[in-house]
């Protein structure tokens, strides 16, 4: 007969594994909604929106799993770490997501209309978004406090592209103000991304809380 305690290792496996695959579910997202954005594809950017539902309910989903594990299984201290880790960070999947669909809804804003400059910087924001965001879920399955630390040093490198993106479009304003209406538009895409990466810090130091048992902001930009 297995020890009830196989059954609960199992179960918080399962959990994990249902993380990454929201994790999955989100990089996909912010890869298609930039997507959408460089190639002016509106059906991706409107499938970016309609998925958007199904991230949430996968929150929801592994909420109820949480809550069924707590109420059925009395977890030791160190298992209920894992569950309140993992109830913090698919909040924060399910807000990077949002930023997600808020690009894309953009995209369809911005629908016909000529580009106002060649896209170079917002998408290097967006891949590097998504480089933490898989480290951060690879420090979270590997346990790793020292792995999420480091990613959280790279934030910085998200905000120095932020405000070189915000000054540029800026200066387009300043010189032309028939392009207000578009270079603020491409603002909000950025501050979405800039977003995105302060989310994977907080998931970063919830992987901490989840090693070490202390909660701390250790994600404090130097920029």
């Amino acid at each position: 007969m297995p020890h009830p305690r196989e059954g609960f290792d199992r179960h918080l496996h399962d959990l994990q594994d249902d993380v990454l695959i929201m994790g999955s579910m989100v990089e996909k997202a912010l890869e298609r909604s930039m997507e959408s954005l460089k190639t002016r594809n509106l059906d991706l950017a409107h499938q970016v929106v309609a998925d958007d539902a199904r991230i949430n309910q996968k929150r929801f989903d592994i909420e109820e799993k949480c809550v069924e594990l707590i109420a059925t299984q009395q977890p030791m201290a160190s298992d209920l770490r894992v569950i309140i880790a993992v109830l913090n960070i698919i909040v924060d999947l399910e807000r990077i997501a949002d930023h997600a669909e808020g690009n894309a809804k953009i995209e369809i804003m911005i629908g016909e209309e000529p580009p106002l400059k060649p896209l170079i910087d917002l998408p290097r924001m967006n891949q590097k978004a998504i480089q933490m965001l898989r480290q951060s879920l690879d420090a979270f399955c590997n346990r790793d406090a020292e792995a999420a630390r480091a990613i959280c040093g790279e934030d910085d490198e998200i905000d120095q592209l932020y405000d070189q993106v915000f000054r540029e479009l800026l200066t387009f304003m300043a010189d032309n103000p028939r392009t207000i209406t578009r270079a603020t538009r491409l603002i909000w895409v950025a501050h979405n991304l800039e977003r995105s990466a302060d989310r994977v810090t907080n998931i970063c130091e919830r992987v901490v809380y989840l090693v070490t048992g202390k909660m701390a902001e250790i994600c404090v930009s130097k920029y």
